[in-house]
């Protein structure tokens, strides 16, 4: 087993090796994972299957479950993430502006790779795909830090990428796993300075506060996604049910999924029951207001200040009643944790006003908050949901994982 000290050494020689493979080079190395993946899953899934029956032995619940479960299709979903990387337009040596100066110089700003990117993640061995790919079309090394929830999954994906590209002759310390999981060893990768250029983490509240608030090196923080759905007072209710049950239930344990919903009074004793029956197949529990209870009774729980700021992750939702749009708006800055939040309208200036004053890194009208996804964004496969305002925000693809260089021409202009 490597050492964190020996894989940021390589780490860091590799990253000059992949920063002068060309577009051609890196997408036939993005190719030939894809095709490994895919020849080699009964092999995945083995691994995965210790690391369910783990996971199971020691009482992970059922999101988190959800999140390490891979299965034949969701393998193949995350070999067409590399075959979708790979078509991506590889932003490495694009020029996006060049100037000349009264003194002759040519000024120019174009994108360089980021060098050797850290990433810290939870029970998502997709992950290790996913950031592996888009680290190698970005032109850069990365150091891999899963959970130990899926340390079996992550090693053996791993291990397929680097053969991979080692029967490619493409260099194999492009992509590299930490073994060792456990904290000690994560927090010496959150001060690996000299070695690292950026470090994301990617998982729950708990993980992404404890680097960001443990890192010595630069961190681009992802965020949790307490996610709202707003149903306005001219909403089409039925429409407004589905976005509902598509945010919130057609997957639990994602950030981008719903965990709240606010309705407009003047709506509420017609949507409240509406929605409840929607949410009812896959056993949703509510937990509402004062006046969610007057209007759908005992069934649904007393909702706390501490419902309204948290991510279930479960089949569970918070639900409130509010007077206006300012009142929906005032309720999700202040709750909300910036990800994705929809508002269901048919009034064009309430969505306006709704867009312009959500703080979030997705506002969406009549549309389902599950969206915010590097996919479904055309970005491929996406390192994670960016939540915070300096140098990438929502779902961060091949550009964010970018730096910036200025080229100067001149013939001898001296100061």
């Amino acid at each position: 087993m490597r050492t964190l000290a020996d894989i940021a050494q390589a780490a860091k020689a590799a990253k000059y090796e992949v920063a002068r493979l060309g577009t051609n080079d890196k997408n036939r190395g993005l190719m030939a994972i894809a095709h490994a993946l895919t020849n080699r899953s009964a092999e995945i899934l083995a691994a995965n299957a210790v690391d369910l029956q783990e996971g199971r032995k020691n009482g992970l619940g059922e999101g988190l479950l959800d999140r390490l479960l891979l299965t034949e299709a969701r393998i193949q979903g995350i070999a067409e993430g590399c075959r979708q990387v790979a078509a991506l337009s590889d932003p490495v040596g694009e020029v996006l502006w060049q100037r000349t100066r009264p003194n002759g110089l040519k000024i120019g700003l174009t994108r360089v790779p980021m060098g050797v990117i850290g990433i810290i993640y939870e029970a998502r061995p997709n992950v290790t795909v996913d950031a592996a790919a888009l680290c190698f079309k970005a032109g850069s090394a990365c150091i891999l830090r899963g959970g130990k929830e899926a340390f079996h999954s992550s090693l053996c994906l791993t291990n397929i990428m680097r053969d991979a590209l080692a029967a490619e002759g493409l260099p194999v310390n492009a992509i590299n796993l930490v073994e060792d999981t456990s904290r000690e060893t994560a927090n010496e990768m959150m001060r690996l300075n000299g070695y690292l250029d950026v470090l994301i983490p990617r998982g729950g509240a708990g993980l992404i506060q404890a680097v960001v608030r443990n890192a010595t090196v630069p961190v681009i923080e992802t965020g949790t996604g307490n996610c709202h759905v707003y149903v306005d007072a001219s909403a089409d209710l039925d429409m407004a049910a589905r976005i509902l049950v598509n945010a919130k239930c057609q997957r639990i344990s994602v950030c981008n999924a719903a965990e709240s919903l606010l309705v407009h009074q003047d709506v509420a004793e017609a949507f409240l029951p509406l929605a409840a029956q929607a949410l009812a197949p896959d056993g949703v529990k509510l937990h509402g207001c004062p006046r969610t209870r007057a209007i759908l009774g005992d069934a649904v729980l007393p909702a706390t200040e501490e419902d309204y700021g948290k991510e279930y992750l479960a089949y569970e939702i918070s639900v409130k009643v509010v007077d206006s749009l300012e009142q929906a708006i005032a309720h999700i800055n202040t709750f909300g944790t910036g990800h994705s939040e929809c508002i269901v309208t048919r009034d064009y200036t309430a969505s306006q006003q709704f867009l312009d004053q959500v703080d979030a890194a997705a506002v969406y009208v009549n549309a389902s908050t599950r969206f915010t996804d590097g996919f479904e964004f055309g970005f491929g496969a996406e390192i994670g949901i960016s939540t915070q305002k300096l140098h990438a925000r929502g779902p961060m693809g091949l550009e964010a994982l970018t730096s910036q260089k200025y080229i100067i021409y001149g013939n001898g202009q001296v100061r």
